[in-house]
């Protein structure tokens, strides 16, 4: 009798508390985007950009224009729905609608996710030949790797890579949550965390991928290999007289073609600039520019003399 008067207190307690504590509870409200769901989403992209490596064999006999209809026609309604809801959630808060509209569709979320995923399927070919670059970038630059059907199946680096390029057309079009819910499902499986801001060129390879940290505004530019451990970060954050983060601006690094960053390096600063065939030695810590063609294997400090 005394545990059950306990448990009802406490339920009491707890439930007054939604009331009290603001901020961390949605309670009749709109629905939340579904983290599930974008989850099986993800699986669904994978299947068209690799297909036969996800979603199952497919027959030599199989008809692929037929394959892929069928599929697009279910990944249209699903991610518009998933876009939808998304829209509507926020709409009321800090939503902002998606450049060339068609008219009147910045109004309305239903017509706004139609049209955004129509954009964005029409992406998924040129996607494709990013990913290709970057399979055989990890195929040339990984001496492992047997062949690239490895590097598909088994390399968390180019699963990281992948779930990028198809969550970043989706940020850089003003859809919230999904692509950071992609990115984050990429970064617990394979232990890579990378914005969906960032721009990153073609031929990316990242080798063993465990603790990569890739922030929001850097710019990575073709050919580039980066190693476990790696941070393009911000190196401080300017704030406003009332002490609020000022959250625009170019706050990480740009990396330049064909760049070698070894394990535990640190680049820090949205000024620091890694010149082209740069190669940046494990554990450096960078908060100034390198010019092209640098070799560093050792700590370099910033203008203000810290390390």
């Amino acid at each position: 009798m005394f545990e059950r008067e306990r448990l009802r207190d406490l339920s009491l307690r707890l439930a007054e508390s939604y009331t009290e504590i603001g901020g961390i509870n949605r309670i009749g409200d709109t629905e939340l985007p579904s983290q599930a769901r974008i989850e099986g989403l993800v699986q669904r992209l994978l299947t068209l950009v690799f297909p036969g490596y996800f979603g199952g064999r497919i027959s030599g006999l199989t008809c692929m224009e037929t394959f892929v209809a069928s599929r697009i026609d279910d990944l249209f309604v699903e991610l518009s729905e998933l876009i939808e809801r998304t829209l509507r959630f926020v709409s009321h808060e800090r939503y902002e609608s998606p450049v060339d509209l068609p008219d009147g569709a910045a109004d309305d979320p239903a017509a706004a996710a139609a049209a955004v995923t129509f954009r964005y399927l029409d992406d998924l070919p040129g996607i494709r030949e990013l990913v290709k670059t970057d399979v055989v970038a990890a195929f040339d630059g990984d001496p492992a790797a047997t062949c690239p059907d490895e590097i598909i199946l088994c390399y968390p680096g180019l699963l990281a890579t992948t779930i990028h390029r198809l969550a970043s057309p989706l940020y850089r079009m003003g859809v919230p949550f999904l692509p950071r819910i992609m990115s984050e499902w990429a970064h617990a499986r394979t232990g890579s965390d990378i914005h969906p801001g960032a721009t990153i060129g073609s031929g990316f390879f990242i080798d063993h991928a465990t603790g990569v940290v890739v922030g929001e505004t850097t710019v990575i530019g073709r050919d580039v290999k980066l190693y476990q451990g790696v941070t393009l970060g911000a190196l401080s954050f300017p704030r406003r007289p009332d002490g609020s983060l000022v959250k625009s601006g170019q706050r990480h690094p740009t990396i330049e073609d064909r760049v070698t960053i070894y394990a535990n390096a640190t680049i820090l600063g949205g000024e620091t600039v890694i010149g082209r065939s740069a190669v940046i030695g494990g554990g450096c810590w960078i908060t100034r520019s390198v010019p092209a063609g640098a070799r560093l294997t050792t700590r370099v400090h910033g203008a203000n003399g810290a390390e």
